[in-house]
C-alpha cells in the first residue's frame, strides 16, 4: 500500500469517528437559518466521506486487476469468442 493510500484510508478513519458527534446532540441552535446544527454537521461530514471515497478511488484503486481483466481470457479463446 502506498504512503498516500495509507493517509487516504487514515482520513476514513478519522472521519469514520467524527460522524459521532455526541457533542451536537444538545445543540438547539441552527445553522443558515433554518438547519439543525447536527444536521449540517452530518451533511458535512457526508460530502468529506464522498470526498474521501473519491480520493481513495483514484490513489488507492488496485491497477493489476484492471490490468488482469483486460488482457484477452483463454478460455475465451476456446470457446471461440472475440476477446475483443
Amino acid at each position: 500500500m502506498s504512503g498516500s493510500a495509507r493517509i487516504g484510508w487514515g482520513l476514513m478513519a478519522v472521519i469514520t469517528v467524527l460522524h459521532f458527534d455526541f457533542w451536537n446532540w444538545e445543540t438547539t441552535s441552527v445553522v443558515f437559518g433554518f438547519m439543525p446544527k447536527g444536521l449540517a454537521w452530518q451533511a458535512g461530514i457526508s460530502l468529506a466521506a464522498a470526498a474521501g471515497w473519491a480520493l481513495l478511488m483514484n490513489v488507492a484503486w488496485p491497477s493489476r486487476v484492471e490490468d488482469w481483466a483486460a488482457q484477452p481470457s483463454a478460455l475465451s479463446d476456446e470457446a471461440g469468442e472475440d476477446p475483443s
